[in-house]
């Protein structure tokens, strides 16, 4: 300790000087794990899926991926055609075990910000998440009541996909709705629940943490239906350094994804039936 000097209170010497530093990423260069005994090939792979190729770059592999660096790369998406099948709670051969409706409201005017509902489903089974249909609700000029319209949009479009939950984003302009949407709901006999969330983290933080593990990892699906909507356009000109002015879709999105989703069940199974045996010897 004698040779390390107080200057100002800052040491003269740097901390851990003339240590080497060690990083063991848990690939080698040919892609193999250093640890097989503790992770197997197999294993490490299931988990780059699960993070995502960020997470996994920095954490696994040690080389840090600069946040401004990202981007969201709509060639991630894997596009499928198949509607959702209550009957057997299928879209295609994939098992759908939840669905979030999600909505994130805005004023709705031409020159404001886009009010977003979607919809998207989940297979618990291999961590695949359906963008299946996203509804940009445009007010027309004119219309009196812009939130009450919208609310009759939202339920238009909940009442499609039967869904029974609705999740509204009542940050701000958000706040009143809840209680129009139930005057809605009223006047239609469509019963549904509302559940309000409030989102208090950034937006880029939302987006970047929901969209880019499952983009890179291939589990983000999306309804063919999808490239007819704004989010192509708002998916390759957003930055998570907030440049892009239009990311509502985006928002709507991952708020859908990180919400509690409704368990989902095949409607067209009966129920099962079972006897018992009566006959007992006394």
């Amino acid at each position: 300790m004698s040779d390390i000097v107080y200057e100002k209170n800052v040491f003269s010497t740097p901390f851990l000087s003339g240590y080497k530093e060690l990083k063991i990423p848990i690939l080698d260069n040919d892609g193999n794990s250093v640890w097989p005994g503790l992770f197997s090939n197999e294993k490490i792979q299931q988990m780059r899926e699960t993070v995502g190729e960020r997470h996994f770059s920095a954490q696994m592999m040690l080389k840090y991926v600069a946040t401004d660096k990202i981007r969201l790369n709509p060639g991630g998406l894997r596009f499928y055609d198949q509607e959702f099948d209550a009957k057997t709670a299928k879209i295609g051969e994939n098992i759908i075990t939840g669905a979030s409706i999600y909505w994130d409201p805005s004023s709705g005017r031409k020159t404001a910000d886009s009010s977003v509902c979607v919809l998207v489903y989940k297979d618990d089974k291999n961590k695949r998440f359906f963008l299946h249909d996203i509804l940009y609700i445009l007010v027309p000029d004119g219309v009196e009541y812009p939130l009450a319209y919208q609310c009759s949009k939202v339920l238009d479009f909940v009442r499609r996909y039967n869904m029974r939950l609705l999740a509204i984003e009542t940050n701000g302009l958000g706040c009143a709705l809840p209680e129009i949407m139930k005057n809605t709901i009223l006047n239609t006999g469509y019963g549904i629940q509302i559940r309000p969330i409030n989102n208090n983290r950034k937006k880029e933080d939302r987006i970047l943490d929901a969209l880019e593990p499952l983009l890179s990892s291939g589990r983000l699906y999306a309804h063919t239906r999808i490239p007819q909507t704004p989010l192509i356009s708002e998916m390759l000109a957003w930055s998570p350094v907030g440049s892009s002015e239009h990311d509502d879709g985006l928002d709507a999105v991952a708020g859908a994804i990180a919400c509690d989703f409704v368990p989902v069940h095949p409607s067209g199974v009966g129920v099962p039936r079972y006897f018992a045996n009566t006959k007992f010897n006394v």
